[in-house]
């Protein structure tokens, strides 16, 4: 039976958390970085965690290849997105997001995404079928109406990493797509199903299920095609 495995990054809860327990086939191998431990990995022993802070890019890398080392990486998933502390409130405003707050997105949205590709790329070679997948927002797309400057911009950023870096990777057959959600139903467990979140939410956010058969599907095509950017905005999501 083969194996795979995967490097999935900001696995302690969220869409994250989901990728770990429903992505990967058991007999897989999954490294998982996250700042602070997730309460639930007893259940998954094929998971092997990796303590690392992404506000701090070179640190972390540092301890990514240190814990990685020669392994084959097949999927590379950048789950990262943090926001400013207002954001997406009526709180919120640009002008009063101080220095720190605003590298500190940067720092963890985009620098650290940048530097871990680099430092996993000879573990990407490796395999014959690696994939990178990076998690976008439609904050990411022309024209949408949302005000958080940092977290927009760091997520202009991954469409440019995503879209320049892939004339790099096109040698050696791998692929790197973004996928630009929408509001993802976090506050929802997957164990809850889908059901509860069409019912609740109404089309205003994204059942994760939905977020997860995307990324399965981008991880289902052959290394002879390449999925350069999905957007997929909530049905009632008037952002764009």
């Amino acid at each position: 039976m083969s194996r795979s495995k995967y490097l999935i990054f900001g696995i302690s809860k969220g869409l994250g958390k989901a990728l770990v327990k429903y992505l990967p086939q058991k007999q897989d191998v999954i490294f998982g970085i996250s700042r602070t431990e997730p309460d639930y990995l007893k259940e998954y022993p094929n998971v092997k965690w990796i303590k690392a802070d992404l506000a701090e890019p070179i640190n972390a890398t540092k301890i990514l290849k240190k814990v990685i080392q020669d392994e084959a990486i097949d999927y590379l998933i950048y789950n990262v997105g943090i926001w400013e502390k207002e954001g997406f409130t009526k709180n919120y405003s640009f002008e009063k997001s101080s220095q720190a707050e605003i590298l500190n997105v940067l720092n963890t949205n985009v620098s650290s995404c940048i530097l871990s590709i680099q430092a996993v790329m000879a573990n990407l070679k490796k395999s014959n079928k690696s994939k990178i997948i990076l998690i976008g927002s439609t904050w990411a797309l022309d024209n949408h109406n949302g005000k958080e400057v940092s977290f927009s911009a760091s997520k202009f950023a991954l469409r440019g990493i995503a879209h320049s870096l892939r004339e790099t990777l096109r040698e050696y057959s791998i692929g790197i797509s973004i996928l630009n959600f929408g509001t993802l139903a976090t506050e929802y467990e997957m164990e809850q199903g889908t059901q509860i979140v069409l019912e609740e939410q109404k089309g205003r956010s994204i059942p994760l299920s939905d977020a997860i058969q995307a990324v399965q599907f981008i991880i289902s095509t052959t290394s002879a095609s390449c999925v350069k950017e999905i957007n997929m905005p909530a049905m009632k999501d008037e952002n764009i």
